[in-house]
């Protein structure tokens, strides 16, 4: 059986990737008690379990950069102004005590 391929996560929504990344996590902790309870495990369901649940966690990250990145991009001339006028102020303070 082959690995599962990341471009069958991309089309899930936001909230069908966080159900899956929970499904796997559930999956693995059952996979880990069947083996310490010395139950037939096919060792290959581990890889492709953490495979799958890597897959997704990456896909939500991604997702959430992307938001971040969408929301900064709004928020970002209000944060140059502030960053701007709080070095001129500290330069100010800098060339007073300088003076004195």
């Amino acid at each position: 059986m082959a690995l599962p391929k990341i471009a069958d996560i991309k089309d899930l929504s936001d909230e069908e990737v966080s159900e899956q990344i929970a499904e796997a996590k559930k999956q693995l902790f059952q996979l880990r008690f069947r083996k310490a309870t010395r139950q037939t495990v096919k060792p290959h369901e581990f890889k492709h379990t953490r495979h799958r649940l890597a897959q997704l966690m990456t896909i939500e990250r991604e997702r959430q950069l992307i938001a971040a990145r969408s929301n900064k991009a709004i928020a970002t001339p209000d944060v140059e102004e502030s960053a701007t006028s709080t070095t001129v102020s500290t330069t100010d303070a800098v060339v007073t005590e300088g003076q004195e």
